[in-house]
């Protein structure tokens, strides 16, 4: 038996990368086809400039909701169920139609308190509800 060259012997035991190259490219392609992208929904917040002067807010013109560290709700000095937070804004709604519903908020209270105050003043006619948040 005569024996390969030994250059020969390396060229033919070289294994071929293209195919599986191929198979990788169209998996990446697939992945990328079949992925959904969605646009989550956020909480929109608007910041006042840094360059305005802040003016505190009356009280006799603004709804003003307190939410405590452990997500308790208290207007006008008591404490409010969840569910009559609506009833309540539109009470004083009647009584002020220019008022806007502002939230004082603590630091450890939670997002979805927020969220749930907000979708009840939006939907008692009120557009605009601005966040203060407070610490201990």
């Amino acid at each position: 038996m005569r024996s390969l060259p030994r250059r020969q012997a390396e060229e033919e035991s070289e294994i071929d990368l293209t195919p599986m190259l191929d198979v990788v490219f169209i998996m990446l392609i697939f992945f990328i086809v079949t992925a959904s992208f969605i646009k989550e929904q956020g909480i929109e917040i608007s910041r006042p400039d840094a360059n305005q002067e802040q003016s505190t807010p009356t009280e006799n013109k603004n709804i003003v909701i307190q939410v405590t560290a452990s997500d308790e709700i208290w207007m006008e000095g008591r404490r409010i169920d969840q569910r009559a937070v609506r009833a309540n804004i539109t009470r004083m709604k009647a009584e002020n139609p220019e008022a806007s519903v502002i939230i004082q908020a603590h630091n450890k209270s939670t997002a979805d308190v927020y969220t749930q105050i907000a979708d009840s003043a939006r939907s008692a006619g009120i557009p605009g509800v601005s966040l203060v948040t407070k610490g201990d």
